[in-house]
């Protein structure tokens, strides 16, 4: 069995889940990364190699039979498993409610709730082996909404509910927490097919109380902290909010 603190990380291929397992491996932890994207599982695979110890899982959170084997590849591999990303989601948009078919509601809840249920499911065996954690990335759409997102919404909801549900079922050997990030700018954490070079205006950067658009180290840097426990380890069943202070402004029209 490695010495090293393995985690498994979900829709760990592209965005904030590509910028948590860069940030582990670089912290000297042994990363498992979970993600329905091949293409971009491979690059991102190829880009870690000389960084740390990862190894690439393809499967969809949404179904069971992959999840158990991400885990037991990830065990394989490792020997342990210490801490759980609940990252792979999608979805944000929507139809308007008289045409959001069930089959599309069920695609989003399936990517985004039920993918992250599975894998505390399978992975909660080590994970009490271990003393570890989970850290479920939410959304501040769990507390408030735009138009037509009612499945992405109830999802990341869910998710909030289900992180002290897995809390207080899990705890005291398991550690669960959640991180609602806010506008969080990806486009350069993407595949090399659809990177983008992030273009921002004042009127985007002074939306925010912080002055700024968030980064996704901003969320892998708190991931890293409530999955590591030694400065965190009083900490269990909460949700993190981490938008620039957005959801905190009062917003009139004028």
């Amino acid at each position: 069995m490695s010495e090293r603190r393995c985690v498994l990380v979900t829709g760990g291929a592209q965005g904030i889940g590509r910028a948590v397992v860069r940030h582990l491996l670089a912290h000297g932890w042994s990363v498992g990364f979970m993600d329905r994207d091949a293409e971009a599982g491979e690059e991102t695979a190829a880009e870690t190699a000389e960084q740390g110890d990862a190894v690439f899982c393809g499967g969809d959170v949404s179904v069971e039979a992959d999840v158990a084997a991400a885990v037991q590849a990830v065990r394989g591999r490792f020997g342990r498993l210490d801490g759980l990303v609940n990252n792979a989601g999608g979805g944000c948009g929507g139809a308007v409610l008289t045409e959001l078919t069930l089959e599309a509601w069920n695609r989003v809840l399936g990517s985004n709730l039920t993918g992250a249920f599975l894998c505390a499911k399978h992975a909660a065996p080590y994970l009490r082996a271990n003393k570890g954690a989970i850290v479920n990335i939410a959304s501040t759409r769990a507390l408030q909404s735009e138009p037509n997102t009612f499945a992405y919404s109830a999802a990341k909801g869910g998710i909030v509910a289900l992180t002290h549900a897995l809390a207080i079922s899990l705890g005291p050997d398991v550690r669960v927490n959640c991180i609602s990030p806010g506008w969080i700018e990806t486009g350069d954490w993407k595949k090399a097919a659809s990177r983008r070079d992030p273009i921002h205006s004042d009127a985007d950067r002074r939306q925010h109380p912080c002055g700024r658009v968030g980064v996704p180290g901003d969320i892998a840097e708190l991931a890293a902290f409530l999955l590591e426990g030694r400065r965190s380890g009083f900490i269990t069943g909460q949700n993190f909010v981490v938008d620039g202070g957005m959801t905190v402004k009062m917003i009139y029209e004028p």
